[in-house]
């Protein structure tokens, strides 16, 4: 059994549902309301992928432009990111580049590659859905993403496997000649 510690950070706008989804994972239980979270937050989850034992650090960051400086040191010694937006609010993915500019260009400073997902939050709300599976699917591939994949913390709905196929691609990446591989998640 090998022993793995990862960083994974969470970013995308206020109110998208990365608190809710952290939460959710680290519980099992959806909260309706919560705070907005202030600079970050941390929370650590152990688990066990493939016979492994995994550490998995989830940074859950603010969503608030005004936090958005903080980004380059929570990416110091990141194995993987989740960028989000709420398929009910068309404008959460549209924002996303922005964040992923900037993220872009803290790999760039930092010499680091940090590989992200992408993923589409409140499935629960299929019946006021802004951002059709397609698109959602094609920012994922125009902005280099890993993966793409939808969930909904409120039902649990893909919750489980965002974290656990992150960490197991980050498992794979490491086991391999990172310039020579590039993983898929999801598909």
């Amino acid at each position: 059994m090998k022993v793995f510690k990862f960083k994974i950070c969470i970013f995308g706008d206020g109110g998208v549902g990365k608190t809710t989804l952290t939460q959710r994972y680290m519980t099992g239980i959806f909260q309706e309301k919560y705070q907005l979270t202030i600079g970050m937050d941390f929370y650590l989850k152990k688990l066990e992928i493939d016979g492994n034992e995994v550490s998995l650090q989830i940074w859950d960051f603010a969503g608030e432009e005004k936090f958005r400086f903080l980004m380059p040191g929570a990416l110091s010694g990141a194995h993987a990111a989740i960028f989000m937006y709420d398929l009910s609010r068309y404008g959460t993915i549209e924002n996303l580049n922005d964040w992923i500019s900037l993220f872009k260009e803290t790999n760039q400073k930092e010499k680091q590659d940090v590989p992200f997902i992408l993923v589409g939050s409140k499935l629960d709300l299929e019946d006021i859905r802004a951002v059709s599976k397609e698109k959602g699917l094609e920012r994922s591939n125009d902005f280099g993403a890993i993966g793409w994949i939808e969930c909904s913390a409120k039902d649990g709905t893909n919750v489980n496997i965002i974290f656990e196929e992150l960490a197991r691609g980050i498992i794979e990446l490491h086991a391999t000649d990172k310039k020579n591989k590039k993983i898929n998640l999801f598909q």
